[in-house]
């Protein structure tokens, strides 16, 4: 079921500091600059964003608070754990790169100003989601 939740003050975590992390964070700062990431090392570009790091290995109090979770972590088992303990807080998460795990699905997203389109395959197709978000792009700019 597609949403647009409104995020501007709401405690937003990324569990990881890899690039699959980093992509999701930038896709989120689109619509927040407020966020916290929490992982024991961070690929490059984290520095460049206005999101809060924490150089540590994840921790369920870390979850204190939250309202919504990304978990881009590379080690699976991780990735399953954070996702139980989410789920034991109702704390809606995403666990990259793993559909089946997830409460929710990012879509491909063009956003100017006030306006956002959404473009989901519900995780089946991301090429194509990106690709048919990409045309919206284009005839909406033309």
């Amino acid at each position: 079921m597609p949403l647009c939740l409104d995020v501007a003050g709401k405690r937003i975590l990324l569990i990881g500091g890899g690039k699959v992390a980093l992509h999701k964070a930038v896709a989120l700062l689109r619509f927040t600059d407020e966020a916290t990431v929490i992982s024991p090392a961070f690929t490059d570009g984290f520095d460049a964003l206005p999101f809060t790091r924490v150089c540590k290995t994840f921790e369920p109090a870390d979850l204190e608070g939250a309202f919504l979770v990304y978990i881009c972590t590379e080690n699976e088992n991780l990735n399953a754990a954070v996702k139980a303990e989410c789920a034991a807080r109702g704390i809606l998460a995403c666990v990259c790169d793993n559909p089946a795990l997830c409460d929710f699905i990012s879509p491909a997203v063009w956003k100017s100003e006030n306006m956002s389109v959404a473009v989901s395959s519900n995780g089946q197709d991301v090429r194509r989601s990106i690709a048919l978000r990409d045309k919206i792009r284009q005839l909406i700019e033309s």
